[in-house]
């Protein structure tokens, strides 16, 4: 019999070619509905290899189900969403998809920077509502970019690629970083401060920080509190590494200016959350690597990997090393 994989969301048929050529694969049948639990659990059971979503719950529970699971291929660059200590225990491979989507991401990261800074949403909203009735010397007056100083907690490749975009927009770059990056700081010209010293410094604070256990609410109320109240939060990484109920009260008592979120503790966020209600909030739907073509090289690396480990092979982008040892 075929290995069976299954895959938690439905994608075109065209990027997973690499898989039904050779195996029995099965697609979740919605593209913008996750499989409920019950159907995970059951799949996990038939299932040697599955595709998932950061969103899907990959715990104790489905690994004791995967009894004949390889390979578990998320399709993100993070895999906070998996139990790796629980995957490598049952020898299980976890893949992801790094390196593919960094310009990507980063290219959302900056484009989110600047229409929050320069109130983009808030403005195509206001013509397009019909309260444009003349021009007042501040209206919809916003922040410059240009020439500003940059804080960007979390220095991985994402990271480095919004300083070189930041760099081009003659900004002084400041860096937070588990350790120094001094590739980086060639390249960029991006200066190492604490966390502390750049959250206090920086005109456009830039989370692209992991969501780890040191991570997790890393930007509190007393955080938020030491930022200049010129500058403006932007949250392209982890929703959970804000607590965003200190968020929202910085944001309401005009304790920073604005925030720009792409990431949520709790995705997908309601529409009554009290962030939605503020006009210096620009949110969007967790977009950073959603290009056409960015989102098609990750099925196809995630598609990759499953075949390499179902065939012996190693794949190319590995997160548990140690189940190999």
């Amino acid at each position: 019999m075929k290995p069976y994989i299954f895959i938690t969301r439905k994608l075109p048929e065209e990027t997973i070619l690499e898989l039904t050529e050779k195996f029995d694969v099965k697609m979740w049948e919605q593209e913008d509905f996750p499989a409920q639990r019950e159907v995970l659990l059951a799949e996990a059971k038939k299932a040697s290899g599955i595709i998932t979503m950061l969103s899907d719950k990959v715990d104790e529970e489905l690994l004791s189900a995967g009894e004949n699971l390889k390979v578990i291929a998320n399709l993100a660059v993070g895999f906070d969403n998996i139990d790796l200590k629980a995957a490598t225990e049952r020898g299980i491979i976890v893949t992801n998809t790094p390196d593919v989507l960094t310009e990507t991401t980063a290219d959302l990261t900056f484009a989110l920077l600047m229409a929050t800074a320069r109130r983009i949403v808030e403005a195509a909203d206001y013509i397009k509502a019909g309260k444009w009735e003349g021009w007042s010397p501040y209206l919809l007056a916003g922040h410059d970019v240009y020439g500003k100083t940059i804080g960007i907690v979390g220095m991985g490749k994402i990271g480095e690629a919004v300083a070189r975009r930041a760099k081009g927009f003659g900004m002084e770059i400041l860096y937070h970083n588990r350790s120094r990056k001094p590739e980086a700081e060639k390249e960029t010209g991006a200066v190492y401060r604490s966390f502390e010293d750049l959250v206090s410094t920086a005109d456009y604070v830039v989370s692209l920080a992991p969501l780890t256990d040191e991570t997790r609410h890393l930007f509190t109320a007393d955080v938020f509190a030491k930022m200049k109240k010129s500058a403006i939060f932007i949250n392209a990484g982890r929703g959970p590494v804000v607590d965003e109920q200190a968020l929202y009260h910085a944001l309401q008592k005009k304790e920073i200016a604005a925030a720009g979120l792409d990431v949520f503790e709790k995705e997908p966020i309601p529409t009554n959350h009290p962030l939605l209600e503020l006009p210096n909030v620009t949110a969007i739907p967790h977009i950073g690597s959603a290009s056409t073509d960015t989102r098609t090289a990750m099925i196809k690396l995630c598609c990759t990997n499953v075949k390499a480990v179902l065939t012996g092979d190693s794949p190319k982008s590995i997160v548990n090393n140690a189940v190999l040892q």
